[in-house]
């Protein structure tokens, strides 16, 4: 029953967007445009822009000072490891 539902209400969907035609998609299309390119929609766009670049930006820099970290202990841990062991193995 779900299927014949969804398709019944595709087919409705259709038919009455294909009477509203064109035109009406086009006063659609005018106003999310216009309304996209007005002055306070822009500001909020370009603070939001701003705002996540210097959000990436210092997030970034914690995250390379993160990875150095870690990296420079690996290095540390794994020189410890190697000196407590001799090179060549002795044969028993």
């Amino acid at each position: 029953m779900s299927k014949m539902s969804f398709v019944i209400g595709a087919g409705l969907g259709y038919v009455l967007g294909t009477r509203a035609g064109r035109g009406q998609y086009e006063k659609l299309k005018k106003a999310s445009t216009s309304a996209w390119q007005s002055k306070p929609v822009q500001g909020i766009v370009h603070k939001a822009d701003e705002t996540v670049g210097d959000l990436a930006r210092n997030q970034g820099s914690k995250l390379t000072d993160q990875v150095a970290s870690v990296v420079k202990e690996k290095i540390n841990t794994v020189g410890k490891k190697d000196q407590k062991q001799t090179y060549p193995p002795q044969a028993y």
